[in-house]
């Protein structure tokens, strides 16, 4: 992949658009230590009247379903195996200090976001889209998201199996989220790319599932959102490269889309 592919940042123009948007890589979450945003991005953010996330953290009524969906619909004990209980449990208590029955009404996403969060090794955990609310809010811009909640909770249970979920915790460590991390300061978003869509985290189903169809609906509804408002997109980096990538999605769809380098 050519060098010119290392921004989070890309602009977005032509194909009739009056005003540039923007298109960000996010990394979701990342250590207050490690928390950066570049001048480039903050002026490219200044420069737009709208903000679109993923989902629209800003919304009450998504914050409510997000404390939903912490809880399974039946704790795991009845719906995981013997062998996989065991499993969860070594991992958690390697990864968290915390054993399977103190998490025995979560559910399996919500395992995976607190071994996630423990792997990053640092309490104060910042979330990039929440920074980016909290400047939209100050600034008087528009919020919107390109999907719910819960669209996204049943996009992540089509993806993985609770087996998938269990043996793709006990793939990664400390170290892969350390690499992602470094990665993302230097914004090296090939590389990125190539560690999140590694075959030990995503197999053909799931990468076409948590990546490629949302990508095309996203796709579906950003021209629209352009042509209304100047906006900037934050999106989960790996939404961004790949033949199936919001980048050349919207490059097959006429607009001109180019990395900000400074």
């Amino acid at each position: 992949m050519p060098l010119n592919e290392q921004s989070l940042l890309w602009g977005i123009s032509g194909n009739g658009l009056s005003k540039s948007s923007y298109l960000y890589g996010t990394i979701h979450m990342i250590c207050g230590n490690d928390y950066f945003l570049s001048d480039k991005t903050k002026k490219a953010f200044d420069s737009t009247d709208n903000l679109v996330l993923e989902v629209n953290l800003a919304d009450p009524k998504e914050i409510s379903s997000a404390q939903q969906f912490v809880y399974g619909k039946e704790p795991l004990s009845k719906t995981l195996s013997p062998q996989q209980l065991n499993d969860l449990d070594v991992l958690l208590q390697k990864r968290t200090g915390m054993t399977v029955k103190q998490v025995d009404k979560f559910s399996i996403m919500a395992v995976m976001s607190l071994i996630t969060m423990k792997s990053f090794g640092c309490a104060d955990i910042k979330m990039y889209e929440m920074e980016f609310i909290e400047m939209a809010k100050s600034s008087s811009k528009s919020i919107a998201g390109f999907e719910t909640l819960q669209s996204q909770m049943d996009f992540l249970s089509d993806a993985y199996s609770d087996a998938e979920v269990i043996s793709m915790l006990q793939e990664s460590n400390d170290d892969t989220t350390k690499k992602l991390v470094q990665n993302y300061i230097q914004e090296n978003l090939p590389e990125i790319y190539k560690d999140i869509t590694a075959p030990k985290v995503m197999n053909e189903k799931t990468r076409k599932v948590l990546l490629d169809v949302r990508n095309e609906n996203w796709i579906v509804k950003m021209p629209n959102i352009m042509k209304d408002k100047c906006t900037f997109f934050a999106v989960g980096a790996a939404h961004l490269l790949g033949e199936q990538g919001v980048i050349q999605l919207l490059r097959k769809k006429g607009y001109t889309v180019e990395p900000v380098l400074n």
